[in-house]
């Protein structure tokens, strides 16, 4: 997933209300971004931190620009929730996921549960369909190891009990963890932040649903899927 415009550099000054933040671009001006990140955002909030803007192409929208890219530890990254989608589907339709390839039809954001849509529809003539359900992954608070999630999250938790029933009736269920981040070698659930999410996802896979994590290359010009990361329970 590339940026389509060049972004621009800045520094943290605060993130407030969830879904703002102030940023002092490196020219001196300061202004208000856009936070796409309903999340605690842990360890990803320090002001003076060095963070990464996308001009908005829109001229009617009241915020021109939004937060993309953080540095942490000398590394940089994702902090956008609305991108993991797309960087998936990049992947899948590209061939670059090898437990998900061999579908030649993919569809976006179909209805299905109770009042709820995939992410991802994959569907082939000579399989059953694959039922794909992406989440943004950018805690790390040890070494190596990525985490997920960083708030409580009952939306996970309804989101795995569906896919438990779409397993249940024989398809495809699969939960694929992106790891926003490229200096994660492993993967496990925050069961102290959220239990019941880590209760959720355990019964899930007893019912066939299928878990993935996969990092991330993330560059001031794109975000791309990079390899497998093994999960632990």
């Amino acid at each position: 997933m590339r940026f389509p415009d060049p972004l621009i550099r800045g520094r943290l000054l605060r993130r407030y209300k969830r879904f703002l933040s102030d940023i002092e671009l490196d020219s001196g001006e300061v202004v208000v971004a856009h936070c796409a990140n309903p999340g605690a955002m842990l360890g990803l909030k320090d002001p003076g931190a060095r963070v990464w803007l996308s001009p908005s192409r829109n001229p009617k929208r009241k915020l021109k620009y939004s937060w993309e890219l953080i540095r942490v530890d000398g590394h940089l990254v994702g902090i956008n929730t609305a991108l993991p989608n797309r960087i998936v589907e990049e992947a899948v339709a590209a061939q670059a996921v090898p437990e998900l390839a061999g579908y030649p039809r993919l569809r976006r954001e179909v209805p299905y549960g109770r009042n709820s849509r995939i992410d991802l529809l994959l569907e082939s003539e000579d399989r059953p369909s694959c039922y794909l359900e992406v989440k943004n992954v950018h805690l790390k608070r040890r070494d190596g190891l990525a985490e997920f999630p960083d708030s409580v999250t009952k939306r996970g938790a309804k989101h795995l009990a569906e896919l438990s029933e779409v397993a249940r009736r024989g398809a495809r269920a699969v939960m694929f963890y992106l790891v926003q981040r490229g200096d994660c070698t492993s993967f496990r659930i925050a069961a102290d932040i959220d239990p019941t999410y880590d209760r959720a996802l355990r019964a899930a896979l007893d019912h066939g649903v299928e878990a993935l994590c996969y990092s991330c290359r993330v560059g001031e010009d794109a975000i791309e899927l990079d390899r497998r990361l093994p999960l632990t329970l």
